[in-house]
Formats: C-alpha cells, structure tokens, sequence
C-alpha cells in the first residue's frame, strides 16, 4: 500500500515539474508528459485503493476514468467551463477534449502497469532476497 501511496506523490511531483518546466525540457516532453503522468497517477491511484484486486482491475478502471474525464470535457456548461478554469480544476478535469489525450491515458497507464507488475515485483524480491 504504501508503494502506491509514494507512487501517486512522485507522479504527481513529476507531473507538475513537467509543467513547471517545460519551456526547459523537449517539445516532446512537454508536449506529453502531463496528461501521460495524470493517467499514470490514475492507474496508482486504483491500485492503492483496490490493493486485493488483479492489476487489470487498475488497468481497466483507469482508462474508463482518464476516458471519462477526456469525453467530460466535450460538455461545455458553464458552472464546468469556470471550474476548469481553476489550477485544481484544470489538473483534474483539464480544459479541452483532444483526441490524442487518449492515446497518452493509454500510454500512461501502460507505463505505470509495467512499473508495477516488473518494477515493483523486482524491488519486491530483492527486498525479500536480502531478508
């Protein structure tokens, strides 16, 4: 559990840096690594809160959550458009549907599957080996 929880904070970390500092980084960087870490977050953030659960749980629900907030953002009602307009709103929620955002939610949440099937797994047994 607490893996996810440090999962979640250093995502979100390097996703406002990505932010912060994207006139430093690549266009392909900062072009992406937003909505790719968002999704990412998503995907730790079902993980932590279905720990018991198969990873195709966090999989699934992550992309019809980051999908859902994607296609969210085609309805234009006002009291929305204006909550969008806040910092928080705009991380959350984000400002404008583009298609390709769905491609980098996929993206994201592969990352973060990879991570935590062979990069958490991998930490997990040397952790166990050194025990």
């Amino acid at each position: 559990m607490l893996k996810y929880a440090a999962a979640i904070v250093i995502t979100i970390v390097l996703g406002l840096s990505s932010r912060r500092y994207s006139s430093e980084l690549p266009d392909v960087i900062s072009d992406n690594a937003g909505d790719i870490l968002w999704a990412s977050m998503v995907y730790f953030g079902f993980r932590f809160i279905l720990l018991k659960r198969k990873l195709v749980w966090a999989v699934c629900l992550g992309i019809i959550f980051s999908f859902g907030i994607e296609f969210s953002q085609l309805y234009q009602a006002q009291w929305l458009v204006e909550i969008r307009r806040t910092v928080v709103g705009s991380l959350i929620l984000g400002r404008g549907f583009l298609t390709i955002d769905l491609f980098r939610n996929v993206i994201g949440i592969a990352i973060a599957y990879g991570v935590d099937k062979y990069g958490f797994k991998r930490s997990m047994n040397t952790t166990q080996f050194w025990r």
